[in-house]
């Protein structure tokens, strides 16, 4: 029974990643307004599917050392009652994160629910130094070297852009093409527009005005070469993230000796994917629409910092967080455009503080409520 309890706690925090992570791979579409959020959701689902499946051939080093093999004795892993808790823990914080809105990390919560059990299960004999060397140093680090280099690409693009003559101009999607927003003619009794102020539309069939890129590339319009890239980085920033959170989760599946890794990884893809589908709006909103407003161009360029440094992170088998990568390039892209929401950022990194000491407490709860009952 216990086995069975394991397999169905480790699909709840696959469900509750799916629910805080999936959308923000494309938050910078959506942001953007380069799609609506259904497209986007879908897009991310059909993405990080993809890469949780690419998971089962080469991301190996990621399920063991998600095991907690190396933290505490490997006769302990083998205890069942260790996953669960782990599972429980970590689940329950990125599921509460998700109800409130707040992207957090999923990778946080399973080091901070390792440390948890770990430390009630072998005390002192912890290895914090792999905690810390592992899983922890990334962690810090990534976030920071995301926005700085989503802030310096940005600026770097935008110089090029500049030198190639395309500029931006302010128009409305009306009918399927871009209309300058002087131009644009609303239907009756619909409100008019102050195009001296460039402010936003809100209608029944044209709810914004967006910026849009003026000028061609090889013959081929510059924002149709934006939003073809803006798309492809989303895609493989999701294709990442299902490619770096699947086999952790799959870690704390070892113990069923039963099940094949493959189909492990299966399962959690699958509900991964139920989560961003049904419960991903509330923190989608805050990371497409609550850090910075963006446009198609910045969008591109922090999705694309976002998938070079996940790529790279997965390549050497390194447990870094995609939500933190994912929101300091935004964050960049907000330094940059000097229109971050600094209160809103604060609100994240407590939210990132409280993460690791909270999935520790909760999985600590959980393996000691085992502990009694077995």
């Amino acid at each position: 029974m216990i086995l069975v309890l394991l397999f169905i706690v480790a699909c709840f925090l696959a469900f509750s990643n799916g629910a805080n992570d999936n959308f923000k791979s494309v938050a910078t579409l959506f942001g953007s307004k380069t799609i609506h959020y259904r497209g986007a959701i879908n897009w991310s689902t059909i993405t990080t599917f993809t890469g949780s499946i690419a998971a089962i051939f080469f991301a190996e080093t990621l399920v063991h050392n998600f095991s907690g093999k190396g933290l505490i004795p490997n006769e302990l892993i083998q205890a069942p009652e260790f996953s669960v808790s782990i599972a429980l823990g970590a689940g329950t914080t990125v599921f509460l994160a998700s109800r409130v809105g707040m992207p957090v990390s999923t990778t946080h919560s399973l080091v901070g629910a390792l440390l948890g059990s770990g430390i009630i299960v072998v005390g002192s004999s912890f290895n914090f130094s792999k905690l810390v060397s592992t899983f922890l140093i990334p962690l810090i680090i990534s976030p920071l070297m995301a926005a700085t280099l989503s802030l310096l690409t940005y600026l770097f693009f935008r110089k090029i852009r500049l030198a190639l003559g395309v500029t931006k101009k302010i128009c409305v999607l009306a009918g399927g093409k871009y209309q300058p927003l002087a131009e644009f003619e609303p239907k009756k009794n619909l409100p008019s527009i102050d195009a001296t102020h460039k402010k936003t539309i809100k209608t029944a069939e044209e709810p914004d005005s967006v910026q849009v890129y003026q000028g061609q590339f090889i013959g081929i319009s510059f924002q149709k070469l934006i939003n073809y890239g803006h798309f492809l980085s989303a895609g493989v920033v999701s294709f990442a993230r299902g490619l770096n959170d699947t086999p952790k989760i799959v870690g704390l599946l070892l113990v069923i000796q039963s099940l094949e890794i493959k189909w492990g990884m299966l399962a959690i893809a699958v509900a991964i994917a139920i989560g961003g589908l049904v419960h991903s709006k509330k923190v989608g909103e805050v990371v497409a629409n609550k850090i910075t407003p963006m446009n198609n161009g910045q969008g591109f360029t922090a999705n694309l910092i976002t998938g070079l440094l996940v790529t790279t992170a997965n390549v050497h088998g390194m447990p870094v967080s995609t939500t933190h990568i994912s929101v300091g390039s935004i964050f960049g892209i907000g330094t940059v455009s000097k229109k971050a929401n600094v209160k809103m950022i604060k609100n994240i990194l407590w939210s990132w503080f409280l993460t690791l000491p909270s999935a520790a407490i909760f999985s600590a709860i959980f393996y000691g409520i085992l502990q009694q009952l077995s």
